[in-house]
């Protein structure tokens, strides 16, 4: 499985490509193995979205886990304030990073 992800261009957030648009939750990327390099362009193109790239990911409890640590820190938000990452109500949030 791979995941396109990017930062907006008028936040910075880091984002993930749904399948039609871009979301701020890992939970709602989309699998865009064999189109992510055409994505990428017309979405970098479009200017909505800063460095797309594809990255690998693997499904776990039916949503998109990123495979690789540094992108799952990217999905997640700070590691040492779980009250600050995007799912903080979340009693696995330790487990999930690492």
């Amino acid at each position: 499985m791979r995941l396109l992800t990017g930062n907006d261009l008028k936040t910075g957030a880091v984002t993930w490509w749904t399948g039609s648009d871009w979301s701020l939750h890992v939970e709602d990327a989309a699998d865009v193995s064999g189109s992510e390099d055409e994505i990428a362009r017309r979405e970098e193109s479009a200017r909505r979205v800063n460095a797309p790239n594809a990255i690998d990911a693997e499904l776990q409890d039916g949503s998109p886990r990123p495979a690789h640590i540094k992108d799952r820190v990217r999905a997640l938000g700070p590691t040492v304030r779980p009250d600050l990452t995007l799912k903080p109500a979340d009693p696995e949030i330790g487990n999930w990073v690492i």
